[in-house]
């Protein structure tokens, strides 16, 4: 099956550069700064302290913030944020790629490698399903061929397919795995040829949003936002 020209694909890899410049890194910013407020945690006392020696040996209020600031903006913001926005990034990096008009599919496309129509769920890696979202994808794919069965469209189960972004065949928790049972599923590598019939397309991806990472160095901030945390902290337990 036809591939991506190599001009097509610089343009595509610029607007991904683009897109984590102008979208990504914006919200990643805006989640660390909503981090000086206390109100942002669910701190458990018994694992607080120990996590701070833990840590750097001690339990200063700077540590304690550390503690909670550094799970937050180096893991969980950053993850959610990319997993929310997952559907935007390929709907504005691949211009002219829209959704579906089926509910519950995310991603309509033309595989690469074996020319077949793909309906799709789109999620952003390999542990990002839990047990109640595979339920949801598998109710979503389920409805969708009735639709198609009903139109009598010319789908097979294989059609329906789980795309994951990043990530690489086998990683994929239990959950994922049990819908790879029943449908299709496209891991990292995997789908992005697919997607695009250039087999290095996600190496290649990775390389430019690594380029792009180079460009941003938020240590300052995020040593500001430990202070104003540290200074919350200490007004509330250390009086």
């Amino acid at each position: 099956m036809n591939t991506i020209g190599k001009k097509e694909k610089l343009e595509i890899l610029e607007k991904a550069r683009q897109w984590w410049r102008e979208e990504l890194v914006p919200a990643h910013k805006r989640n660390l700064l909503k981090l000086s407020s206390l109100d942002e945690y669910d701190i458990n006392p018994f694992l607080w302290s120990y996590l701070a020696y833990f840590l750097e040996g001690n339990d200063t209020p700077e540590t304690l913030a550390k503690v909670l600031i550094y799970p937050r903006v180096l893991g969980t913001s950053i993850v959610t944020t990319f997993g929310s926005r997952s559907q935007d990034f390929i709907s504005r990096v691949f211009e002219g790629v829209l959704g579906s008009a089926i509910p519950g599919i995310d991603l309509e496309f033309t595989d690469k490698i074996d020319g077949r129509k793909k309906y799709c769920q789109v999620k952003a890696g390999p542990n990002i399903v839990n047990h109640d979202g595979a339920i949801s994808i598998k109710n979503h794919f389920k409805s969708a061929r009735m639709i198609a069965k009903t139109n009598h469209l010319p789908i097979e189960v294989g059609d329906f397919m789980l795309c994951l972004l990043y990530g690489e065949s086998g990683q994929e928790n239990a959950f994922i795995k049990n819908i790879g049972k029943e449908y299709s599923l496209a891991t990292g590598q995997e789908f992005w040829h697919r997607f695009t019939g250039d087999p290095d397309f996600y190496s290649d991806l990775i390389k430019v949003i690594g380029e792009v990472a180079e460009e941003f160095n938020m240590k300052r901030t995020i040593n500001k936002v430990i202070k104003e945390l540290a200074e919350k902290i200490k007004e509330k337990y250390r009086k």
